[in-house]
């Protein structure tokens, strides 16, 4: 203990205040006090001069003018070494620090009987006699009753954190906190007692869990299941979770978690019924297995997935109230599910009823995250996570993580798969609080889950559980463990099952018999038999996948989306409106100001004005917004500007807040530097709040690669695979600026490559109506049969390209068109010989040559912008080709590279539309391994070399780059 310090804090707290200084000080700080007091009265030079100071200023000690508190005092002080004292005070600190790392976790392996120095009473140099002779509470200030002397209070906090349970939070800075942690943990305020009846409970559930995967284990052998066995009290953990949760009357309790134990938990906390899991094994022995009718209440997509995948709902209700448990769809990229479910909790949390910020209530849902050890450590997406924790636009009210440590990653062992001591650590440096429990003791595990949950209630936070058990088979059940890791399955196939170290610990206390044991045991195998004979024989002999539905086949063209233009100059007035007194900064209210009269007949609505008005409408209509990304209140290119800042008090305001039309909430927030994390959770958040407009805006396109995961399995694929609905929208800004390769191109070719099924909308358009119609046809499918992703490469230098600006009847008529006929040409239809197809900027520049040359000039062309890339708008524009029968050659020009961008995608739906004679031919730049060259001049050298090339193409043209 730092004496001087706390001397320092006692002189500041003192200062203006009549309370006597001497009565912050305790145990043997006060025998050391009456020593220097002493050595002053003899000779003031001998003490320090600090001390020193405190007696010139404040007298003696009070107590040493009560002789009995002197003899008391004195004696203790003289009896037991100050030496002995200090060294102790550094053990029992070392103990809350460090008995972690003796802590009996391990239920098996080689870390089981841990020891560390720095919780050893020698390295102090103490003896437990000179621990005997220390009162408890020089040590330990609320010692309970019992704990007398320095040795029942080294051995009681051994105890508290080096038992079955331990505990890591001094690296939680804040001292409400830290303090609410270590009274629980020392009081055992929150330790778990059962009475006979539920300690049967839970070992009749633990026979539930071992039995059920028994059963499959014997009835479809061979075939993996990912068992949790070794880790069966996670099924009790998060029963114990539910049951809290409704308890305090929770909404929503959102799960994630990836397939180890996962068709334990579908069956024992979602209520998955046994013989729909069964038949998902398929064919088992003579039969091909089909549940009975009452069991097909869950919706899978129409290609379906892998038993271990799929998530479920479960409804927990009686009289009173009501709740849902949701299991999240996961894929085999383990961690990535943890943003998307963090993505639902928050969607079930904001009420998004009234116009401004969505209002929160963080009771309402609770999220709970199941890691795997390798993967918690080893995977960026968890730290990502993590960090969206604490974060206005991202926070949940507290996650409990559960690590469901199997001590090993596939055949990897923890050595060679993470740096740090714990597969925890990386939580430590978020500040979340870690528990360590051994999977083998029951009630210390459900006293885990006890202590997380009152945190999180609490103080709003995460907290994360080190529940650490095995495997008890290889990483699926066709694996051999044995091959890799020889002395750890040594000792697992001798280890008995937590079912029979729980039922004996109750047979040893009286609680059951052994019979009982065996009874219930045999309850378990009975019910499952009994479901799976039951089961019915299928007729179906060449099972095939499922049709699309019919409200995706379909398109959306008939979706109307025009405003009156009434209503949109009311909208822009009400944009323009400032709260009384907000300073805003008049460089930038001069460039919104010029918006006032946009609408008026003549004027023309820019890409910026265009998407305020299409959000300005949709709240109007009733539908939320929620718009994220790395800079998405301003926006990257200065062009948003939906959140304004007070210059003078740096208080923020919203236009969308102020506007008098708004019938829902607006929420708009920058991201943290993110891409995987947030574009998870704005996933999960379109998910769970299908009625609400969210977009995702990458600062820069192919910023994007960083969520592929995200992409290729949740956004792309989760209505096909798991019939999970969404309609969220991706801004990825695209376009070849000379800006080098990682700011040219939003990868369209990814998203092309994943485009089928109608599984999404890939855009990419040329005008702020073409937006505005977009953004609102979206928002109204939303939670609709026919909802889908919108994957929009968004513009950069055309934002404010006069040519992109759109007049106000483009907004008040019409709608979203998926091709765009270029003006001024093809009107002699005789006379086109070639037609250019195209999408994006390069058919914006296309346009500025035309009227640079003239178009007289070109009355053999003709020019159509494909704004709508996939679905691919066949009809329409095999009915503009029908209308110029002399055609001879069709191109295709872009700005990317010919392996990149649209080209390998629309070559062959434009083949089939060719008639007779009729040649398809590629403009643009050759193939290439980096989407753009880094050097400005080279890259317009390039741009003007693809426009000539496609203005002058003809019958003995250039053809070096045609196809």
């Amino acid at each position: 203990m730092d004496f001087h310090k706390l001397l320092g804090v006692v002189k500041v707290s003192n200062r203006g205040s009549n309370e006597s200084i001497w009565e912050h000080f305790h145990g043997p700080n006060v025998g050391y006090i009456e020593e220097q007091y002493e050595k002053y009265l003899e000779d003031p030079d001998t003490v320090d001069p600090s001390l020193r100071e405190v007696f010139d200023e404040y007298g003696a000690p009070h107590w040493v003018t009560q002789e009995k508190g002197v003899h008391e005092h004195r004696g203790g002080a003289s009896d037991v070494d100050i030496q002995k004292v200090t060294a102790a005070l550094k053990l029992v600190e070392a103990i809350r620090r460090h008995g972690h790392l003796e802590a009996n976790i391990y239920p098996v392996g080689k870390r089981k009987n841990r020891y560390t120095p720095l919780v050893d009473i020698k390295t102090y140099g103490l003896s437990e006699a000179d621990l005997r002779s220390i009162p408890a509470q020089w040590l330990w200030k609320d010692a309970p009753g019992h704990v007398r002397n320095g040795l029942d209070v080294v051995e009681t906090l051994k105890e508290r954190y080096s038992g079955t349970i331990s505990f890591e939070f001094y690296h939680v800075h804040h001292d409400e906190e830290r303090e609410w942690l270590q009274h629980k943990v020392e009081t055992g305020a929150l330790n778990v007692s059962l009475n006979p009846d539920e300690k049967k409970q839970l070992l009749k559930r633990l026979a539930e869990v071992e039995g059920f995967e028994h059963f499959l284990n014997k009835t479809f052998v061979g075939q993996k299941r990912f068992s949790i066995e070794g880790l069966d009290m996670m099924v009790p953990m998060l029963d114990r979770i539910v049951q809290e949760a409704y308890r305090d009357a929770t909404e929503h309790v959102m799960l994630g978690m990836a397939h180890r134990g996962r068709l334990n938990v579908l069956a024992h906390v979602l209520g998955k019924p046994y013989d729909l899991i069964f038949s998902e094994f398929h064919h088992a022995p003579n039969k091909e297995l089909v549940p009975s009718e009452g069991s097909m209440g869950i919706n899978y997509g129409w290609t379906g997935d892998v038993k271990y995948h799929f998530g479920a709902k479960r409804e927990v209700k009686d009289d009173a109230r009501e709740m849902r448990v949701t299991l999240a769809h996961n894929p085999s990229h383990l961690e990535f599910v943890n943003p998307v479910v963090e993505g639902y909790t928050r969607a079930a949390q904001d009420d998004r009823s009234n116009p401004g910020y969505s209002e929160q209530d963080v009771d309402k849902a609770l999220s709970v995250l199941i890691h795997g050890d390798a993967a918690f450590i080893g995977e960026g997406v968890v730290a990502e996570t993590l960090n969206l924790s604490g974060l206005r636009g991202y926070q949940t009210g507290g996650t409990i993580h559960i690590i469901a440590n199997n001590l090993i990653g596939f055949t990897t062992n923890q050595e060679q798969g993470r740096s740090t001591t714990y597969a925890s650590d990386l939580a430590k440096g978020f500040e979340i609080p870690v528990i360590h429990v051994n999977a083998d003791d029951p009630v210390a595990c459900l006293t885990a889950v006890s202590f997380a949950y009152e945190y999180r209630k609490t103080f709003h936070k995460d907290i994360l559980i080190d529940l650490v058990g095995y495997r008890r088979y290889g990483h699926n059940e066709m694996d051999e463990p044995r091959a890799t890791q020889p002395a750890l399955y040594k000792d697992i196939d001798q280890h008995p099952t937590v079912l029979h170290i729980y039922a004996d610990r109750l047979m040893e206390e009286g609680t059951i018999r052994k019979e009982d044991m065996e009874q219930m045991k045999k309850e378990v195998d009975d019910k499952l038999r009994e479901i799976y004979i039951s089961m019915k024989e299928s007729e179906t002999e060449d099972p095939d996948v499922d049709a699309i539905p019919e409200a995706i086949a379909n398109g959306l063209d008939q979706i109307e989306t025009a405003v009156p233009l009434d209503s949109l100059k009311a909208l822009n007035k009400g944009l323009l409106k400032r709260p009384e007194g907000f300073h805003s900064f008049k460089k930038l209210e001069r460039i919104l100001k010029r918006r006032e009269n946009a609408l008026e007949e003549g004027n023309k609505v820019d890409w910026a004005l265009g998407e305020a008005l299409a959000f300005a409408s949709i709240l109007k209509d009733g539908n939320p917004i929620r718009i994220t990304g790395q800079d998405s209140e301003r926006g990257t290119f200065a062009h948003r500007n939906l959140v304004l800042h007070d210059t003078e008090t740096d208080e923020t305001y919203c236009p969308m807040h102020g506007l008098d039309e708004a019938k829902a909430s607006f929420d708009i927030f920058n991201s943290p530097l993110s891409e995987t994390g947030v574009l998870g959770f704005e996933y999960g958040y379109s998910v769970q709040a299908p009625e609400t407009l969210v977009l995702w805006e990458a600062q820069f396109g192919d910023f994007a690669n960083a969520g592929q995961v995200l992409i290729d399995q949740f956004i792309s694929s989760g209505r096909a695979k798991w019939d999970q609905k969404s309609s969220m929208v991706l801004l990825l800004p695209h376009g070849y600026e000379g800006q080098g390769p990682e700011h040219s191109s939003g990868r369209l070719e990814r998203f092309l490559q994943l485009s089928a099924e109608n599984n999404w909308t890939v855009a990419n358009v040329t005008s702020a109506a073409q937006y505005f119609h977009l953004l609102r046809r979206q928002a109204a499918i939303g939670g609709k049969d026919n909802a889908r992703p919108l994957i929009l490469m968004t513009p950069k230098s055309l934002l404010r390209n006069p040519r992109v600006a759109s007049s106000p009847e483009e907004f008040s008529e019409g709608k979203f068109k998926p091709v765009l006929e270029q003006p001024g040409l093809g009107a002699n239809t005789d006379q086109v010989k070639t037609i250019v197809l195209g999408s994006g900027k390069v058919m914006v520049e296309l346009e500025e040559a035309l009227e640079e040359h003239g178009y007289d000039q070109f009355d053999w062309l003709h020019i159509l912008r494909i704004e709508q890339i996939y679905p691919f708008p066949e009809k329409q524009v095999k009915e503009i080709l029908s209308r110029y029968p002399n055609t001879e050659e069709l191109i295709w020009i872009q700005e990317e590279p010919k392996n990149m961008g649209s080209w390998d995608f629309v070559k062959e739906t434009i083949l089939n539309l060719l008639s007779e004679g009729q040649t398809l031919h590629y403009v643009g730049r050759p193939h290439r391994s980096s989407p753009a060259v880094g050097e400005p001049n080279v890259h317009k050298t390039e741009q003007k070399r693809i426009i000539k090339e496609a203005l002058k193409l003809s019958k003995g043209g250039d053809s070096r780059e045609r196809n």
